[in-house]
């Protein structure tokens, strides 16, 4: 008798594997990989995941992985299992969704596999210059994952050069003869949003006397650029999951749904995993978006690309005869850039301006720094994007204030943080984003 093969499907190892991560807390940074069989998260044995939270009872919940996500079932806890801000009593979530468990936030990461791609041998990608390491491996995820229609979420610091970033991704897709749409999500009007993303029919709200197509509409056949995405109101993100996932949408003021062809690409200077964790971003939305996530260094790590920068900068300006005698980097490399690629160009830009013709670049005058005597006064222009001009207002101001915060503590990180009213390591970040080096932290007398 002939021996029958069957192909059995192990339903262990069919389940996704994931690691539970605790966001927001007392028990802050833990990290356990969830089990085949499930677990039980609380805050006392025999629970498997024991929480110090006090708001967490004893057995709180049950996570299980199964075929097509996990199972959360509430345990009968006295504060509730909470997703997206709504109690659950047994319910089938995704990878990447964020539960409360009393004051606890966690997360169901899904098991990393490291890909690793050598760096691009390019030294620039579209507009994005410099051959610096740095971006070298920011070209090479960016060229492969151009190629593909997948989502790609950029993040970085403001100024770090994300729009173009995202142009570069279009222009190098088979979509770089369609349009190439941006949206700003932290510039729309919050009551036109929608709208404006959308579009809408007539008589959908006051004012709207015709029909009229949205931001994903005219990028239909092309790229949708969402710069800016962590500021998209908590309620118009089911809509860009649903257009992410079915690939439709309504109009404001219409209920019927339209097929559109976009490709997403993302970009914003938040960490979209804190958002997460306080409940103003939704999970399933970061982990759609970040299929592809790419983060962008800032300036200061990459100071090698500074003298190519400058020179494309000039020749941007139409100062292409004095590319070859700006030799003289020191003072620009020594600078912390807190506004980062943004803030080199325009400095470059103003440096042109405010010269003579044929002035050789190290003759120029180049302001950095905060202003102060003799410098240019803070002054609010309209001649480019919002969101620019707010950025760079931004960043003087953050080095401003840090340089006069850290003059009147004398470098005491604990008072500096104390009259700031932030947490030291929050301070630490914001000290290292302006370029400047604390000092080892001495003793607080008022502590």
């Amino acid at each position: 008798m002939m021996d029958r093969v069957t192909n059995r499907v192990d339903p262990v190892s069919s389940v996704p594997r994931c690691r539970l991560r605790v966001l927001h807390g007392p028990d802050a940074g833990m990290e356990v990989e969830v089990p085949p069989a499930g677990m039980v998260v609380g805050a006392a044995a025999p629970a498997d995941l024991v929480l110090s939270d006090r708001s967490v009872s004893g057995r709180h919940c049950a996570i299980r992985p199964e075929m097509h996500g996990f199972e959360v079932t509430d345990l009968g806890s006295s504060n509730g299992t909470l997703l997206d801000g709504t109690a659950l009593k047994k319910a089938t979530v995704t990878a990447g969704s964020v539960l409360r468990v009393g004051h606890t936030f966690l997360q169901l990461l899904p098991q990393e596999n490291q890909v690793r791609i050598p760096p691009s041998a390019e030294v620039r990608f579209g507009d994005m210059v410099g051959g610096s390491l740095a971006m070298r491996q920011v070209y090479a995820l960016l060229e492969r994952a151009s190629q593909s229609d997948v989502p790609i979420l950029l993040m970085g610091e403001s100024g770090t050069g994300k729009e173009l970033g995202a142009l570069g991704i279009h222009d190098s897709s088979p979509r770089r003869n369609g349009p190439f749409i941006t949206f700003d999500c932290g510039a729309a009007s919050e009551t036109l949003i929608e709208s404006d993303l959308f579009g809408h029919v007539r008589g959908a709200y006051t004012g709207a006397h015709v029909d009229r197509a949205g931001a994903l509409e005219l990028a239909h056949g092309g790229t949708l650029f969402l710069d800016e995405i962590g500021d998209l109101p908590l309620r118009l993100q089911p809509k860009i999951l649903r257009m992410l996932e079915r690939g439709e949408a309504a109009r404001l003021g219409s209920t019927r749904m339209q097929r559109f062809d976009v490709r997403f690409v993302a970009a914003t200077h938040r960490d979209l995993r804190e958002e997460v964790a306080r409940g103003t971003f939704r999970g399933d939305l970061y982990y759609r978006l970040a299929v592809v996530e790419v983060q962008l260094p800032p300036l200061r790590r990459r100071m090698d690309d500074i003298p190519d920068l400058v020179r494309s900068f000039l020749l941007r300006q139409g100062a292409s005869d004095r590319v070859d005698r700006c030799p003289n980097m020191d003072r620009l490399t020594t600078y912390g850039w807190p506004g980062n690629v943004r803030e080199l160009r325009n400095v470059v830009a103003r440096a042109v301006a405010l010269s003579l013709p044929g002035t050789e670049f190290k003759n120029m005058p180049i302001v950095l720094g905060p202003a102060g005597a003799g410098q240019e006064p803070w002054l609010v222009r309209a001649d480019r994007p919002f969101h620019e001009a707010k950025a760079e207002i931004l960043a003087r101001f953050e080095s401003e204030y840090l340089h006069d915060l850290m003059r009147l503590t004398e470098g005491n990180i604990s008072k500096a943080a104390r009259i700031a009213g932030i947490e030291r390591r929050h301070l630490y970040r914001l000290l290292e984003k302006a370029g400047m080096q604390p000092r080892a932290d001495r003793p607080d007398p008022e502590e």
